[in-house]
């Protein structure tokens, strides 16, 4: 059974940092692509980064070009370390894995978490 496990959420001041994780099991994600959407309440999901199967690019919404950060360290962990968070960050966080890249929307991926909760304090 294919689970992705997302862990790191809570709470953080304005301008604060916050690293998420997200780990893969039940197959190998190494051609896959993986990737964070976030959802805010009353609002839709969007999406915040990408990163290719092989770990050579990366794509960025531009709301979180230059404070985000997505990484990951082999074929089933992605990372998105997040800088100078802001109130408007607030959302819950998923991760997401997939063969299409950069994959922008919710459907393209064939995988998704069950998310975490990030709430930035003003």
């Amino acid at each position: 059974q294919v689970q992705l496990v997302e862990s790191g959420g809570g709470l953080v001041q304005a301008g604060g940092s916050l690293r998420l994780s997200c780990a893969a099991s039940g197959r190998t994600f190494s051609s896959y692509a993986m990737g964070w959407f976030r959802q805010a309440p009353g609002k839709e999901r969007e999406f915040v980064a990408a990163i290719s199967w092989s770990r050579g690019s990366a794509y960025y919404a531009d709301s979180v070009k230059g404070r985000f950060t997505i990484s990951r360290d082999n074929a089933n962990t992605v990372y998105l370390q997040m800088n100078s968070l802001k109130p408007e960050d607030t959302a819950v966080y998923y991760c997401a894995a997939g063969t299409i890249y950069p994959a922008r929307t919710w459907s393209q991926n064939d995988y998704w978490g069950q998310g975490t909760q990030v709430t930035v304090s003003s």
